[in-house]
């Protein structure tokens, strides 16, 4: 809904339908640069502090992950309903990029100019949210992650995650069923959790932000720029699924069809 449309006023079937996460028209570029860096904030820190919340509470590491894996989901399908409206609830830097690649034909979608917005405040919403979730639970506000994640088989894993996720939001959007992202996304990312070796960060400004907090959900920065590397080949993987999965058909004529 735009600020010229009434509440309760029906979108038009004809009117065309913005790309994932795609921006509502004559929203200003600082509300949803406010939007990314506010929303990752506090994707970051739902995950960190419920991992420091998680080890306070129990030894078991698996009930750990399933405390850190549902209020993330929770806080996820919320804050993508929240804010999706606003900045399209991008959060991660990959489903900018490959918003603006799929976009750069003229397509719906974020700019280059509005790429260099987002990017970087997700990045600082990212570490801003790792370090009010140290705060929140009396840890240092910055002590860089021990947790080593450089293992071949984390680094799958991520490609993996990401490559899922770029698939399900692009494929969402595709097939018209982008109303359906804060459930589908949130339940991708809470299965993933569980189903990849690497617990799934599929984000690189998350990444980072977890480099800032040495506790449950941290990540030591020497890991970081490989598990950003295969992120983004995760994306590209995505985006090849995407483009043979989605194909458009084409009419008689040879033209793409709608």
């Amino acid at each position: 809904m735009t600020a010229t449309q009434p509440v309760g006023t029906p979108i038009p079937a004809d009117v065309p339908q913005p790309a994932p996460g795609a921006t509502p028209p004559r929203t200003p570029l600082i509300a949803r640069a406010a939007a990314e860096l506010v929303g990752t904030a506090a994707l970051v820190a739902v995950v960190v502090g419920s991992g420091i919340q998680a080890t306070k509470l129990t030894q078991d590491v698996a009930l750990q992950l399933l405390a850190n894996s549902t209020a993330t989901v929770f806080g996820l399908g919320v804050l993508i309903a929240l804010l999706g409206p606003v900045s399209g609830a991008h959060f991660n830097p990959v489903v900018t990029l490959a918003e603006w690649w799929t976009a750069r034909r003229g397509g719906a979608g974020v700019t280059a100019r509005e790429l260099a917005v987002y990017v970087p405040s997700q990045i600082a919403g990212a570490i801003a949210g790792a370090i009010l979730a140290d705060a929140m639970f009396g840890e240092p506000l910055v002590k860089w992650s021990t947790h080593d994640r450089s293992a071949g088989n984390l680094l799958l894993g991520e490609v993996v995650a990401t490559a899922g996720l770029i698939l399900l939001i692009f494929g969402l959007a595709r097939t018209d069923r982008l109303r359906f992202a804060p459930v589908a996304v949130a339940s991708y990312i809470g299965a993933a959790y569980w189903f990849t070796s690497s617990t799934s960060f599929a984000n690189p400004a998350v990444t980072l932000g977890r480099a800032f907090t040495d506790t449950f959900a941290g990540i030591a920065p020497a890991s970081v720029p490989g598990f950003i590397g295969m992120q983004l080949v995760g994306a590209v993987v995505g985006l090849a699924l995407v483009a043979v999965i989605f194909m458009r058909g084409r009419t008689d004529n040879g033209t793409p069809a709608a």
